[in-house]
């Protein structure tokens, strides 16, 4: 019995150990996530329990989005559409309170969507009520009173644009209390008087992802109206793509040179090549620079063009393939048995059939594991890019959009946008991790094993 208990106890300690790394490096990423979905991120205490993890306000949202303007998902309203929503307040007195109901005129957030001029939905939408539609007896705490629930109805007649938003105010008599809505509000005004709702037609995702949706909408450009944050989406998603395609040639290529083949010097340089590596990018920051901005020493200018600086030719050129893939897939040659190669030298292949025919296809994990590095690096890569890529803001990368998000939005303490965009940037790598982690795994071990 007392090595049973040992042993419970020791898969009790291992399974707690792993419990507490798990939420160590999980937490953070979890509480991240749900903070990017509240209205205001920066709320502390922060809670578990708002308004955008409710199921009730998920189908009111639904529901609301649909009536607007018959997109559930996004929501908005139409002309000819019209949506009703009830809210429920308690007052301690017998008599009717008097609710003031207005839809104000309020830009869509602030920083870059404060800038484009947007029909207000006070221009067009008429507001009906409140109506009472139902009063009963009911007590708050220690205090008896009654709950008066009303009805608001709000109308688009006639013709007019698309408005993505109808904000709403209500405003009740002090000691009025909020108990219920059909949809909640959003944050609550002058000691809890005034309840706020930025949209009462925002749809399921509108509503639940509000912060990720404005990220989308807002941030447009002046010159031609597209959004901003997907054209920087985009950019970084081909210049990853370019990246991850040149790294797996190159270094495959380079790096079975270093393994197989003989040559005079391949041993100076493949210790040049170690020596690059330890050498810090801050080191050759300005000589790359100069070099990108002279067009690699005037050579571009056969092309017509004076200087790579602003454009994407000269990110990919200046870091077509890093010494550290090289010496990635060097290694990982090495640990294939050169009979392999031999007998695809009998039978004729030449080197570079060998390498492309015979040895790739048996590195997977090498060019899988590779393949997502640099992916990762690229994405992520944020001081070079900003460097090379200054204007238009059209060519920016995630990261560089993001700062520009901060100077935007951060200033005026709108950090919901900002938490948004960061999160969502992380979204790809951890899917490319998700998806190719065997291959990931596989390398790794490969070339450790090797070492």
């Amino acid at each position: 019995m007392e090595a049973v208990r040992r042993r419970w106890a020791r898969v009790a300690w291992a399974y707690g150990l792993l419990l507490a790394f798990g939420v160590f490096f999980v937490g953070p990423f979890l509480m991240g996530f749900l903070a990017s979905l509240k209205t205001d991120p920066l709320e502390w205490p922060f809670t578990l329990r708002f308004a955008q993890v409710s199921p009730k306000n998920w189908a009111a949202a639904w529901r609301l989005g649909r009536e607007g303007s018959g997109d559930p998902w996004l929501g908005g309203m139409r002309p000819g559409r019209a949506v009703s929503l009830e809210v429920a307040y308690f007052s301690p007195e017998v008599k009717e309170p008097h609710l003031l109901a207005q839809i104000p005129r309020r830009k869509p957030g602030a920083g870059m969507g404060a800038v484009f001029e947007t029909p207000y939905a006070a221009d067009h939408v008429r507001l009906e009520g409140p109506t009472l539609v139902e009063r009963r007896p009911a007590q708050l705490g220690e205090v008896r009173g009654e709950v008066f629930r009303y009805r608001l109805r709000l109308v688009y007649p006639g013709e007019g644009p698309f408005l993505e938003r109808v904000p709403l105010d209500l405003e009740a008599p002090r000691g009025v209390v909020l108990v219920g809505a059909t949809l909640d509000p959003i944050r609550f005004e002058r000691r809890g008087r005034v309840a706020s709702w930025d949209n009462v037609v925002p749809g399921l995702a509108g509503y639940l992802f509000h912060n990720y949706v404005r990220a989308f909408r807002e941030t447009r450009s002046l010159e031609t109206g597209e959004s901003l944050f997907l054209r920087w989406t985009l950019n970084s998603f081909f210049l990853s793509f370019i990246k991850v395609l040149t790294t797996l040639v190159f270094a495959s290529m380079a790096g079975y040179a270093l393994a197989r083949m003989r040559f005079p010097g391949r041993q100076a340089l493949f210790l040049f090549m170690l020596f690059t590596m330890m050498v810090p990018g801050q080191v050759t920051f300005i000589s790359n620079y100069l070099v990108l901005r002279d067009g690699i020493f005037g050579l571009s200018r056969l092309f017509g063009v004076d200087t790579l600086l602003n454009t994407y030719t000269g990110l990919v050129l200046s870091g077509l393939v890093g010494a550290s893939a090289v010496f990635i897939m060097k290694q990982f040659f090495e640990s294939i048995p050169r009979e392999v190669e031999e007998a695809a030298l009998i039978d004729g292949a030449t080197p570079l059939q060998t390498l492309f025919r015979i040895v790739l296809p048996m590195s997977t994990p090498a060019l899988g594991a590779l393949a997502i590095l640099t992916f990762q690096g690229t994405w992520n890569e944020f001081f070079w890019p900003f460097v090379v890529l200054t204007s238009p803001r059209e060519i920016y990368t995630l990261p560089i959009g993001l700062l520009s998000f901060r100077n935007a939005y951060g200033q005026v303490g709108d950090w919901g946008l900002i938490l948004a965009g960061g999160f969502f940037s992380m979204i790809p790598v951890l899917i490319l991790f998700a998806v190719f982690q065997r291959y990931f795994v596989e390398g790794v071990s490969v070339g450790a094993v090797k070492e």
